[in-house]
């Protein structure tokens, strides 16, 4: 058999085949010569040196020098002075290695994938980026995050780091935030979890990822709203759920009409807080009525919390978790958007009789969250920033939320009509004259203005045609700027982008 080898100075790999004749330093050229044409070892590359090579592989240092000399004498390598054995940038057989490398010389064949393999790579989601484009939804105010503070805390975490953190940390995450997390949903909203209850997760993706993988069985069905939020709809599908859409109205999500549309579901996904997308706060008659019924049908209840952090007026309504007597409640939360997608930190609090089996599920996908960012968040709370945080985002936010719905109603109030939120950080445009969502929001991204059309969030017929508009992350001055170009493009436009939608139009499923 031939022996294998690793020369881990170098990264690479060697095989060196059994003896057939040939010297040992010819088969170790064979292999550097290989690694080098197939762009194992990158142009430029330093090859670790002959002493520390020899030693690895178990060879003479004149073996390995010998190698290295036929090496540069092809052209596949050069020494640099007492610096090193370097790759050639230019390679003698560079044309015909190009030519071997090329698309129509390579075998090729589309990758085979299970079921759930092809709906994984149909339901990708995007991000919004850190340099955002007006008016990208559902990204924070990275031009306002204290990051200088953030840094300071990640060293300090770092220099209170003991040697038994290095290792596997607990599952369901670092236990002194679980429970400073437990205490601010305590206070904030009315929760009655305990630490214990907390598991900390990579974000509301992979909650609803772990919740879908533990309640779900392929062909159970969920009750979604609609509309509704994407990144929801593709966790339950992927999971092989039948997902019911259930309209919201001006009270929340229609318990009546998901009872006739699916009177026994296994799960049923709310946002009652801050309805997305449409921003709606469930009305307390409707959140009893919600809990009533799933313990009558024996439902199970995900209750996204998602931005309940701004809230600008009026009172803010208990969580659903906290009105919850039966253990039917499941409360996510996220630090995306009260501090930075980045670093991926989410919550998930279950019924306490099913915590020990999230925290098991999540040692299976990911063991466990990064630690230095739970240690330097822990700090950050423990320090009053976070607090202080949150109450400046709320004054920056409140702030770009009124200068762009006075901005869409001077410039644009013929063609759009919005209204303040006493919470969110996005805001619904609704099209008047039954103007097509879709061509409006292709013909602005043409003229640099992202938006997203409200009929993407419906699973049937959209109800309405309107616009998605993010304003936390896009500063005043930009908020005028982008309004007032839109508006040239909407006035002037003659692409047709601003005709009356046809009736029965569904928008593409997100």
């Amino acid at each position: 058999m031939p022996r294998q080898y690793a020369a881990s100075g170098s990264l690479l790999a060697f095989r060196l085949e059994p003896d057939d004749g040939q010297p040992v330093y010819v088969r170790l050229y064979a292999q550097l010569r290989e690694a080098i044409l197939t762009g194992r070892a990158a142009a430029g590359t330093r090859l670790p040196a002959s002493r520390v090579l020899a030693a690895e592989l178990g060879l003479s240092r004149n073996t390995v020098v010998a190698a290295y000399t036929r090496l540069a004498d092809e052209g596949y390598a050069h020494a640099r002075g007492g610096a090193g054995v370097y790759v050639a940038s230019v390679l003698p057989e560079d044309a015909a290695f190009a030519a071997l490398a090329s698309p129509d010389a390579l075998e090729t064949m589309p990758p085979v994938l299970s079921a759930r393999g092809r709906q994984f790579a149909a339901m990708g989601l995007e991000g919004g980026s850190a340099c955002p484009m007006p008016f990208v939804a559902d990204v924070p105010a990275f031009d306002v995050f204290p990051l200088e503070s953030w840094i300071r805390l990640m060293a300090r975490s770092w220099r209170q780091v003991q040697p038994d953190m290095l290792g596997y940390a607990p599952a369901a995450g670092h236990a002194p935030l679980r429970e400073a997390i437990a205490q601010n949903l305590r206070a904030t909203r009315f929760l009655r979890a305990a630490g214990s209850d907390v598991i900390m997760t990579s974000g509301s993706q992979q909650s609803l990822d772990l919740l879908a993988r533990v309640l779900l069985d392929p062909g159970e069905s969920v009750w979604v709203e609609e509309p509704g939020y994407a990144g929801v709809r593709s966790a339950f599908t992927a999971a092989g759920a039948r997902l019911v859409p259930v309209p919201v109205d001006a009270e929340g999500l229609s318990v009546e009409e998901g009872r006739r549309r699916d009177p026994s579901p296994r799960l049923i996904f709310v946002t009652p807080s801050h309805q997305y997308p449409l921003g709606v706060t469930m009305s307390m008659a409707r959140r009893v009525e919600l809990l009533a019924f799933a313990q009558s049908c024996g439902a199970l209840v995900v209750e996204d919390d998602y931005d309940s952090e701004f809230r600008y007026a009026g009172a803010t309504l208990p969580a659903l978790q906290s009105m919850d007597r039966a253990g039917r409640v499941f409360y996510l939360g996220t630090f995306s958007k009260s501090l930075l997608p980045t670093f991926r930190l989410g919550v998930l609090v279950p019924p306490p009789a099913y915590a020990a089996v999230f925290a098991s599920a999540k040692s299976v996908i990911d063991r466990h969250p990064p630690l230095l960012e739970q240690v330097t968040l822990l700090s950050f709370m423990r320090s009053g920033q976070f607090a202080a945080h949150i109450r400046r985002m709320r004054r920056i936010y409140r702030e770009r939320q009124t200068v762009l719905v006075e901005e869409i109603t001077r410039q644009m109030g013929d063609i759009l009509h919005m209204e303040p939120s006493d919470a969110g950080v996005h805001l619904i445009g609704t099209l008047k004259d039954g103007r097509d969502d879709q061509a409006f929001c292709a013909g602005a991204r043409a003229c640099g203005i992202l938006l997203r059309p409200l009929s993407d969030a419906y699973l049937g017929p959209p109800a309405r045609q309107g616009v998605l508009f993010g304003f936390a992350a896009i500063p005043p001055r930009r908020i005028v700027a982008a309004v007032r170009r839109l508006a040239a493009y909407a006035h002037n436009s003659d692409d047709g982008a601003l005709r009356p939608a046809r009736g029965g139009s569904a928008g593409p499923a997100a």
